[in-house]
């Protein structure tokens, strides 16, 4: 699940916000144009989206290289005895 400072982060990238605690009650709005308490409830939901689709990016960058190798007919012992794993 994601963090509120993670939920801050996406909703205010520029800062402006100061929290005690972790929740909606303790963000003091600075600088930034304040958002309500349904926008940063629904803001985990989209964070926790934005984390997945990076692990899924991550592990189809891997699944690609790995085939790669696989095709010129190395594996991941390969790699490791050139120092590159």
């Amino acid at each position: 699940m994601a963090l509120h400072k993670e939920v801050l982060s996406y909703l205010r990238p520029d800062g402006g916000t100061i929290s005690t605690g972790d929740q909606y009650e303790g963000i003091e709005f600075i600088t930034a144009e304040p958002f309500t308490k349904e926008e940063y409830l629904a803001a985990f939901a989209k964070v926790d989206a934005w984390k997945a689709e990076q692990e899924a990016d991550k592990a189809a960058a891997k699944a690609a290289a790995e085939a790669k190798l696989t095709a010129l007919g190395l594996n991941a012992d390969d790699l490791k005895a050139l120092g590159l794993a």
